[in-house]
């Protein structure tokens, strides 16, 4: 089959410099590059087993409050970076941030 492809001047050029290398004609070596690199993205990949338990919370835990304390402690966090990436200081026993 005849078409027409415009490359990437960085494909081109490594094409050139493979063709260069290896002494076989452009048209071989972007065949085999084609084909390599299609055939290559079909294979099947590495089958992982992932194993699982079975476990339970301790009395006393909420699985429901798990991400509401998350956001908490993510909350947490960004007020103590502050709004330009300074520390921000806490005052008090009150959880409000105040910078110092």
């Amino acid at each position: 089959m005849r078409t027409t492809l415009t490359l990437d001047p960085d494909v081109s050029e490594l094409l050139e410099k493979e063709t260069h290398r290896q002494q076989k004609p452009f048209k071989q070596v972007v065949n085999e590059a084609l084909r390599k690199g299609l055939t290559q993205s079909v294979r099947p990949q590495h089958r992982v087993r992932v194993v699982g338990y079975h476990s339970e919370l301790r009395p006393g835990f909420d699985a429901a409050r798990f991400n509401a304390l998350a956001d908490e402690l993510e909350d947490a966090v960004l007020l103590r970076v502050g709004d330009h990436g300074s520390p921000v200081k806490y005052k008090g026993s009150s959880r409000k941030a105040r910078r110092q």
